[in-house]
């Protein structure tokens, strides 16, 4: 009897092993694609937009689905960019704290369930110190579309309640296309208003801004202040596809594909050249100026099997830069009868 309980004993050691062992690699397999094992929003003012994401990339080669997230407090929310990452596709988990309804020091866990290609819950630990003394209005400096070469100006308020004293001593931001100036409002009985007046530059690239700027202060015990800022730089003209994909094609089979180019005002089209000079595309040229153009790219595939790619330029009445996209395709070693 003492042998078989001895073998059983070991019989189920040697399962429970084996299970803890898979969880385990399980959980550091999907950890890897996280770029972050933590959250810190450090010392936040009240009323301030607290956002953070926590990127996610898929290095392995099957795809990952995101089954939940969720968050162990109320004080926090989460929610995925995507559910599905492909091989190498990358996402992110929006993390937001609730600084309108939640004061002082707050901790909590955001929890990413992964059930594809296996099983696996990452937990990321969360925390920040919301300020009861100072409040943003509103919460983050958001200037919106900015058409490029424009540049733009928003302002927030910031209001704080405590010292007499208590002074914005300076203004750090990592983009050298946003500039941040504290305006003084009022300061009585303790209370110190200011306006800060926020300015993207004419020369600011194309894409999205999301970063935070940081107010230094003359507090002692909490030095600075970060302020989330966000802006999209557009084009004032876009097209889309900004790639256009021909798919596969055959020698001599014509096909046809859109594309649309949508101005913030009426527009007229001067030339579409094309930088090859295989003179596979027909272009339909747009005879009046309007908002949005249709443009129907037609192409005969010449006799070159393997991948095809064409660069467009086209030249708009007015506009000092022409706008260029590209389509990709591939002919196959078939042709038409």
């Amino acid at each position: 009897m003492l042998i078989k309980s001895s073998f059983r004993f070991g019989i189920l050691s040697l399962f429970l092993f084996v299970v803890s062992t898979s969880a385990s690699y399980g959980q550091e397999w999907a950890q890897k694609m996280f770029d972050k094992d933590k959250i810190d929003f450090g010392v936040i003012a009240r009323g301030s937009d607290a956002e953070f994401r926590l990127k996610i990339k898929n290095i392995y080669k099957d795809p990952v689905h995101i089954s939940n997230v969720r968050t162990t407090c109320g004080c926090s929310a989460a929610e995925p960019s995507k559910n599905i990452l492909e091989s190498g596709e990358e996402g992110y988990v929006q993390v937001t704290m609730d600084t309108k309804r939640f004061q002082r020091r707050k901790d909590s866990n955001v929890i990413v369930t992964i059930d594809a290609p296996q099983y696996a819950e990452i937990r990321i630990p969360i925390t920040a110190y919301i300020r009861t003394d100072v409040v943003f209005t509103p919460g983050a400096a958001n200037f919106g579309s900015v058409e490029i070469g424009k540049g733009a100006e928003t302002t927030v308020a910031l209001g704080y309640a405590g010292r007499e004293d208590w002074a914005i001593t300076g203004i750090e931001s990592k983009n050298s296309s946003l500039t941040a100036k504290a305006v003084e409002t009022s300061r009585a009985g303790g209370r110190v208003n200011y306006n800060l007046v926020l300015t993207l530059a004419p020369g600011t690239p194309l894409g999205p801004i999301r970063e935070q700027i940081m107010l230094s202060t003359n507090d002692v015990n909490f030095k600075s202040v970060p302020l989330l800022v966000e802006a999209k730089v557009e084009s004032d003209i876009t097209i889309t596809p900004q790639v256009v994909s021909l798919g596969m094609m055959v020698p001599g089979q014509e096909k046809t594909v859109n594309v649309v180019l949508r101005g913030k005002k009426p527009f007229e089209i001067n030339k579409i050249e094309c930088e090859s000079d295989d003179e596979a595309f027909k272009i339909r040229m747009p005879k009046a100026s309007q908002p949005i153009h249709v443009l129907p790219l037609t192409i005969t595939p010449p006799n070159k099997p393997g991948d095809y790619s064409e660069e467009f330029t086209v030249t708009i009445a007015g506009r000092g830069e022409p706008i260029v996209f590209k389509a990709f395709g591939k002919i196959s070693d078939t042709k038409t009868n």
